[in-house]
């Protein structure tokens, strides 16, 4: 009985120091007294449970950010890639991808264990702005968020055109329309929008889960593919460049890059449920490498055994179907059977990465609306206690997905682009929260509070190298994607989106670090120096 009693007291004092932790007090003077309120790192009240541990975050990292789902990711854009360079261009430009956003992942990093808030790049612009924080966090904001749509959008169609793909494998002769893979990509589109909204509590569990099948069902693929009757030739993988874009061989390099880039390219995606995390100092830097690392790690093995299964490239850029890898497996397995295994495999692993991707993208709102960046903030402002989840914005994310999905009904080359929008935004975003000076940086920090607890630490030179070869990395993907044949598509419908949201909201609403979060960050600081 005692050592029962002597538990929970340890139970206890865990979960005050966990509050502590993740809590400051400021005081505010309204009608001549005072108020002292407890606020999180964002400056606003906890309303969402702190569920994710340690595994429960790192699972998230991996399948939400198609990085150790970067294996699916990669064999999803099969006949766009080869295009680039062939079967070398596919591996080394994946290759690429990954060593320029592990640079802007250590600085995001950094940044998350600083200031663990919802709103990611959003707050820490704000805070490196400095005069001009309000309108850099407004803008961050915005691009980062539909950043995300877009890339929530075309993550989305990748299971959809699966499960008409495994229809096909059993029925060659069925002619795939546009109208049968957007009615599929709705029913996923909604199904994952509930699922976060009224399961959220099984969450971290489903993450977990999917971690294992990720591991589990890469390591069959991979020895399946290892495993067929015949294989390409060394040369063919590693060897033989094959451009076939038109464009000179660096273009066509740089343009291929946007592959390896959607595929690995989402270091922030955990960032935004730092308020759903106990200990989101220590455990999101450690959810990020672990994203990047293991997602550059399967991806490329993946690539090298997808490539040495290919030996009739002509059949995979021809196949009749709405998803190519499946003329791959086939080649591979030599059965119907083997390649809808082998499609299952990937359908289940995207569907768990679309509800991350949900989860994300509803958090990334809420957390705008927060600080009246939105319109309609009020309402979009709202979480369900019993839920845990911010219901509005969640929903609002499947309205915008459904209206986006459409878009493939008119143009499918329109609809491709949104993957490279989402590169475009979501890099462009990093870049406007990391390269200003911010008292966030070491070398531009003098007294440093906001850094107390800090788990993740480059110090001055390091993060001043990286910063700048950041420099560098913003512009890889931003040049790629204006080497795109249909840039101008892309970019129009890209601007014309964010002017429409300019329109509708008051910016001089815009409160992208409220007074109660800069308080606290004094306050939290110098208590803990005291």
């Amino acid at each position: 009985m005692a050592d029962f009693i002597v538990y929970h007291e340890e139970k206890k004092m865990d979960r005050e120091k966990n509050a502590q932790e993740n809590t400051f007090v400021v005081t505010t003077a309204e009608a001549g007294t005072e108020n002292r309120v407890k606020v999180n790192a964002s400056g606003h009240v906890d309303q969402l449970v702190r569920q994710y541990g340690l595994l429960s975050i790192c699972a998230t990292a991996l399948t939400i950010g198609k990085s150790y789902n970067a294996w699916v990711a990669l064999g999803g854009s099969i006949t766009v890639a080869v295009a680039n360079g062939g079967a070398p261009g596919v591996i080394y430009e994946f290759l690429a991808s990954c060593i320029y956003y592990g640079f802007i992942a250590t600085s995001i990093a950094e940044l998350a264990s600083s200031i663990p808030s919802a709103g990611g790049v959003y707050h820490w612009a704000s805070v490196a702005g400095g005069k001009y924080g309000r309108g850099l966090g407004f803008f961050t904001g915005l691009i980062n968020f539909y950043g995300w749509i877009f890339g929530l959008a075309a993550i989305v169609v990748i299971p959809a055109n699966v499960v008409v793909q495994m229809y096909v494998v059993f029925h060659p002769d069925f002619v795939v329309q546009l109208w049968h893979i957007f009615l599929v990509f709705v029913l996923i589109n909604w199904f994952c929008c509930l699922t976060v909204i009224f399961f959220n509590r099984f969450m971290p569990m489903l993450q977990r889960l999917g971690l294992f099948i990720l591991a589990v069902g890469g390591l069959a693929t991979i020895i399946v593919l290892a495993a067929a009757k015949s294989h390409a030739s060394a040369s063919f993988v590693f060897i033989d460049w094959e451009n076939a874009t038109g464009w000179s061989g660096g273009v066509a390099f740089l343009t291929g890059m946007l592959n390896g880039a959607f595929a690995i390219g989402t270091p922030d995606s955990v960032t935004h449920m730092a308020e759903e995390l106990p200990h989101p100092r220590r455990d999101l830097p450690r959810a990020i490498a672990a994203q990047i690392i293991l997602g550059a790690l399967t991806g490329f093995i993946y690539a090298v055994a997808l490539m040495f299964a290919i030996t009739d490239l002509d059949a995979v850029l021809t196949s009749n179907g709405s998803f190519p890898l499946a003329a791959v497996y086939a080649q591979a397995t030599g059965n119907p059977g083997g390649t809808f295994a082998l499609l299952f495999i990937v359908f289940v692993s995207v569907m768990i990465c679309c509800i991350g991707v949900y989860i994300t993208a509803g958090r990334i709102y809420w957390a705008l609306a927060r600080d009246n960046v939105t319109p309609f903030s009020a309402f979009f402002s709202k979480a369900s206690a019993r839920l845990s989840c911010p219901v509005p914005a969640t929903v609002f994310c499947g309205i915008l997905t459904t209206a986006f999905g459409a878009i493939q009904l008119g143009s499918k080359t329109a609809f491709a682009d949104l993957g490279g929008s989402f590169i475009i935004l979501s890099t462009t975003s990093y870049a406007m929260a990391i390269l200003p000076p911010s008292p966030l940086w070491p070398q531009e920090r003098s007294a440093g509070p906001v850094l107390d607890g800090q788990s993740w630490l480059l110090g001055e030179h390091n993060l001043g190298a990286t910063n700048r070869i950041h420099e560098l990395d913003v512009l890889l993907p931003i040049r790629a994607a204006c080497d795109c044949a249909d840039h101008e598509l892309q970019f129009s419908h890209t601007r014309r989106l964010l002017r429409s949201h300019d329109t509708l909201v008051d910016r001089t609403r815009v409160e992208p670090v409220s007074r109660a979060a800069s308080a606290s960050f004094r306050r939290g600081g110098a208590q803990n120096r005291g």
